[in-house]
């Protein structure tokens, strides 16, 4: 019987073979006919964060709800690291609808005539809006429509009907947004869009990088109320989608719950000292007027600086079921501590935490609400608004780079090439 050995190529062997390799498989190809293959891109790629931390939660000062324990097969997983684990997106879409659970696909609900389903066709893959250099979270909340959604002029089609809509981490939300194929379009191209493509489309056909680029004329398209900014409104999303998982389904409204007390209790409590925040009202029901109106009437004569608002809402499906509780809480970009003008460290972020238990909410609220501490054991990552050239590219940040690895070898590829980039790209194989 015949034995064969593998062959043990050199580094300098190995480089050419690859480059050969490259250069075959590229040669053939032009650059408008390059098919692509993506995997699922998570925050541990961002930059190390500059916020400030905590190592834990700090341990609630008063009784709060039991942790819910699971049958076998839907335990909690807490050994698994959660810094990084946030899926890569550039924005989240929140659809007002009312409704604390949906089906499993929230594209099903009410026999597919939803936002969430004609906005996915717009933007997800295979649409005519889809970039996976710009990913776009659709999501359900539980928030009720404003008032205005309903009295707003009727579109053509009478099938049609109006939501609000929340864009996030944009801060950004609309009264009033219609089903109607041409307003969601609207809606894509004025507001969703990135600002400036990714590289890798340098060399796509002038008619499809203008598709996928932002247009703000489009935003006289869309009928009704005007777009508003969210400046005084801290906004607290938890993963509450029964439809899809036990886990979140029971988690959610026992979590948003704990939440709405807690604030509360925030709201009432006093002389805590500089450098946090003083006043935190509860905002409920539909988003009628803007923020800064409802807490006018909240404040009953206080000084503006010092009252702001929290709403609390659950979401659908984002990721992780095994790692429910599941929380984002955004801080809205212009919110400032109390006793200064020092901005709050977290402002314009929006910090995603797993493994969430009613115990850790006290924690939340005072140290990451109220303070703008970045709890590590809870952090799955954050998503921050971008600033200066680039305001829609929307970074990824981690509490720390992940430790040093062992470098095994080295080399340079030219398979960039394959985009009509003539640039080597370094590699490093680790172990």
């Amino acid at each position: 019987m015949l034995l064969l050995r593998p062959l043990r190529q050199t580094p300098r062997a190995a480089t050419a073979a690859l480059n050969a390799s490259t250069a075959r498989a590229c040669a053939p190809r032009s650059s408008s006919n390059v098919a692509f293959s993506f995997r699922r891109a998570y925050a541990a790629r961002g930059a190390p964060a500059t916020f400030p931390t905590i190592d834990t939660c700090p341990s609630p000062t008063c009784s709060c709800a039991p942790t819910p324990s699971f049958p076998q097969g839907f335990e909690i997983d807490h050994t698994t690291p959660l810094n990084g684990l946030m899926p890569a997106h550039a924005q989240q879409v929140l659809i007002c609808t009312g409704k604390d659970d949906w089906p499993s696909k929230i594209e099903d609900d009410n026999d597919g005539q939803n936002h969430a389903a004609m906005l996915r066709d717009l933007i997800g893959r295979g649409g005519p809006y889809s970039d996976p250099f710009h990913n776009i979270s659709v999501l359900n909340v539980s928030f009720p429509p404003s008032s205005s959604s309903s009295s707003s002029p009727p579109s053509a089609n009478q099938n049609t009907k109006n939501t609000s809509i929340y864009l996030l981490p944009d801060f950004k939300y609309l009264p009033a947004v219609s089903s109607s194929p041409d307003h969601l379009k609207a809606l894509v191209k004025a507001h969703l869009l990135p600002e400036k493509l990714h590289p890798v489309h340098d060399h796509s056909p002038p008619a499809k990088r203008e598709a996928l680029l932002r247009d703000p004329s489009y935003a006289d398209q869309i009928p009704g109320p005007g777009i508003r900014d969210i400046r005084n409104e801290v906004i607290v999303l938890i993963c509450g989608h029964g439809g899809r998982d036990q886990r979140c389904g029971v988690y959610g409204p026992l979590l948003r719950g704990e939440f709405e007390k807690r604030l509360a209790e925030s709201s009432s409590t006093t002389g805590e000292g500089r450098g946090q925040l003083e006043k935190i009202h509860v905002l409920k029901g539909a988003a009628a007027a803007p923020a800064d109106q409802q807490l006018d009437h909240a404040r009953n004569g206080e000084e503006s600086s010092k009252a702001w608002g929290a709403r609390v809402g659950l979401i659908s499906h984002i990721g992780g079921h095994k790692f429910a509780g599941n929380v984002i809480v955004y801080i809205p970009p212009g919110l400032k501590l109390s006793g200064s003008d020092a901005p709050h460290p977290l402002a314009g972020h929006g910090i995603w935490y797993g493994r969430v238990e009613p115990k850790h909410v006290e924690g939340i609220v005072k140290e990451t609400i109220k303070k703008g501490n970045v709890i590590k054991e809870l952090f799955r990552g954050a998503i921050k608004r971008g600033v200066g050239e680039k305001p829609q590219l929307h970074s990824r940040i981690q509490i720390e780079p992940k430790p040093k690895q062992k470098v095994v070898h080295s080399w340079t590829y030219a398979s960039a090439d394959c985009l009509g980039v003539h640039k080597e790209t370094p590699t490093t194989l680790f172990i």
